[in-house]
């Protein structure tokens, strides 16, 4: 496959650079929201230290330690909001932050910008303004009735306001993709996200037998990687792919994880980087997890668990898919983690999941999720997509045509 180079874009002048460049004024705005975070955190622990002592000499009513639970809440939710708008508008207005793949990236990270940031600020500040309502009727005997009623005309602004923003970032939304379909449409030769990939050098797959690896793999239906829709998930980091295309990581005893909902392509681009390494020499064997659950468990009723793991040594790369859609028990977790310690930095993997790693104790049940996480993910390049079901967007597109 030849490569296709991108379309060179077009020249930013000086001043236009300068003035992008005033983006890191911002950048101590940010860090001196984080001092505001810490004082928070001591505001926080300074007036529980003051409801405890309080509760202890028994000096505190039901009301006052209702109030003040009430203010610890309002401490946190203005501390999530703070953590909202740094993380999130640093990364919106002044620059990216590595955070692809990490087992703690927030979910809403991946798809935050300037229209999503507002909406969700804007619901964080209803939510602060419902406590602090809260706290008024609480403490009724005590709030006088001009201060109830300002109190509840303000939080209902802020309701409409933010229903408003949700509104509006619907329409904007759409207007914004519409002029990303736009300036596609006038590009005479439009590139492919994955054109990049290298195809595999070497003999035509006849004189290497490429074709019996690729039957003996198991896949359930031959796809490959230049066929993939890169256009189709919101979330989708192609250059991960194309250096996983090369197979580099099959040599190098590494893995490969792609995590998203299902329809996003996850198993299409499992098996095309099986395919690949089938091509480039390699040998591969795909089953679904519930497939592998059933060998493993087999080969250990037959008392030759040891055995069976040594036979997979002969298969360079081993596919794992939907890991997520099916829960196991523990003695069947225990499995697939000598399986996956087995295979650590001898072999490679790749597994396909509808959740990230730090949620698979979901799936895994008893204390082995954890230590196969790690082994798994020591050694991985992780790839996450997001978007609607392929399969729903196209059985909609036919009923509609």
């Amino acid at each position: 496959m030849q490569a296709i180079t991108r379309a060179p874009s077009p020249p930013t002048t000086t001043l236009g650079y300068a003035l992008f460049a005033t983006r890191w004024l911002q950048a101590p705005l940010y860090f001196g929201l984080v001092a505001a975070q810490g004082v928070y955190v001591y505001k926080f622990f300074n007036e529980l230290w003051t409801l405890i002592l309080r509760c202890v000499t028994g000096a505190a009513t039901e009301t006052y330690v209702m109030l003040a639970v009430l203010k610890l809440v309002d401490v946190v939710m203005i501390a999530n909001l703070l953590i909202m708008v740094i993380v999130g508008g640093y990364e919106t207005f002044v620059s990216r932050i590595g955070l692809q793949g990490h087992r703690d990236q927030p979910e809403w990270l991946s798809h935050v910008n300037s229209n999503v940031l507002k909406v969700k600020l804007a619901t964080a500040i209803v939510g602060i303004s419902s406590v602090h309502l809260l706290q008024m009727f609480v403490d009724v005997h005590h709030t006088a009735r001009h201060s109830l009623l300002w109190g509840t005309v303000i939080h209902m602004a802020f309701i409409v306001s933010a229903a408003i923003l949700a509104y509006m970032s619907g329409p904007m939304a759409a207007q914004a993709e519409r002029g990303r379909h736009e300036e596609h449409r006038d590009v005479p030769e439009p590139v492919r996200p994955l054109a990049p990939i290298p195809a595999q050098a070497g003999p035509p797959a006849v004189e290497t037998g490429a074709e019996e690896r690729i039957r003996a793999a198991g896949f359930p239906a031959r796809k490959a990687l230049e066929d993939f829709d890169a256009e189709h998930p919101r979330v989708f980091d192609w250059e991960a792919v194309a250096r996983l295309g090369k197979t580099d990581f099959v040599t190098a005893h590494a893995n490969a994880v792609f995590v998203g909902p299902p329809g996003t392509g996850k198993t299409h681009l499992a098996v095309g980087l099986g395919v690949r390494a089938c091509q480039a020499g390699h040998r591969v064997l795909f089953d679904t997890a519930a497939g592998w659950a059933a060998r493993l468990a087999g080969a250990q009723a037959a008392g030759r668990l040891t055995e069976e793991l040594g036979a997979l040594d002969a298969r360079a790369l081993l596919i794992v898919d939907e890991v997520g859609y099916v829960p196991f028990d523990a003695d069947t977790s225990r499995l697939f983690f000598r399986l996956v310690a087995h295979r650590y930095e001898r072999g490679s993997l790749i597994v396909t999941s509808d959740r990230p790693l730090d949620r698979w104790d979901e799936v895994f049940g008893g204390p082995s999720a954890a230590a196969m996480v790690d082994r798994l993910a020591h050694h991985a390049e992780i790839v996450r997509l997001e978007g609607d079901s392929y399969r729903t967007r196209r059985a909609t597109s036919e009923w509609a045509g």
